[in-house]
């Protein structure tokens, strides 16, 4: 097997290629390339990021539609749904109830107000009738003390006043070391 020599058949061929190439150059290959990704490169990274959140999305999908294929805890969930929504609509039936009650006792409040008031109206009217002084005759309301207290501002007791009672500040004294002293009309005489 040493002896064989191996001759080309084809060596006049239009297609001989006259020297081997070495050094193959790439500029043109990354020269397209970078106008490609300096053209498109943005559209290309947006497509990319797509994909993957597609990927992920179905993933997801897949494995949560083959855990809902276990009947046992599908059960389990319906039946703790179920307990769940007739306790929420229990509880808002007692609420309901509760604010139905109040709201009923408010309007007959109100009732008994309106109807206190028409009476006053009328004992007022009927004196006025009869001469007599109608501001002495009117009934306070029953929650006076409730008013007066809302209304009126609590002074507190035994503290001392800030001030005494004979303190004006228009008066000029009783400043001290902060008095105000206006400055000189017209132009300065400094030059």
């Amino acid at each position: 097997m040493d002896d064989v020599e191996i001759t080309d058949v084809d060596d006049d061929s239009p297609f001989r290629v006259e020297k081997p190439i070495r050094n193959p150059d790439l500029t043109s290959v990354s020269l397209t390339a970078g106008e490609i990704l300096s053209q498109y490169g943005w559209y290309m990274l947006i497509v990319t990021v797509l994909v993957y959140l597609l990927i992920q999305y179905l993933s997801k999908r897949r494995s949560s539609q083959s855990n809902n294929g276990t009947a046992p805890e599908v059960l389990q969930d319906a039946v703790l749904v179920a307990r769940r929504q007739e306790a929420m609509e229990a509880a808002r039936l007692r609420m309901q109830e509760e604010l139905n009650a109040k709201a009923d006792l408010f309007k007959e409040k109100q009732r008994q107000q309106e109807e206190e008031k028409r009476k006053q109206k009328i004992e007022m009217w009927e004196s006025m009738q009869q001469g007599k002084s109608y501001k002495g005759t009117t009934k306070l309301p029953q929650n006076t003390e409730e008013a007066s207290s809302s209304t009126a501002v609590l002074k507190p007791k035994g503290k001392k006043p800030l001030r005494s009672a004979d303190y004006n500040p228009l008066s000029g004294d009783g400043g001290g070391t902060c008095s105000f002293r206006p400055g000189r009309r017209g132009p300065s005489s400094g030059g």
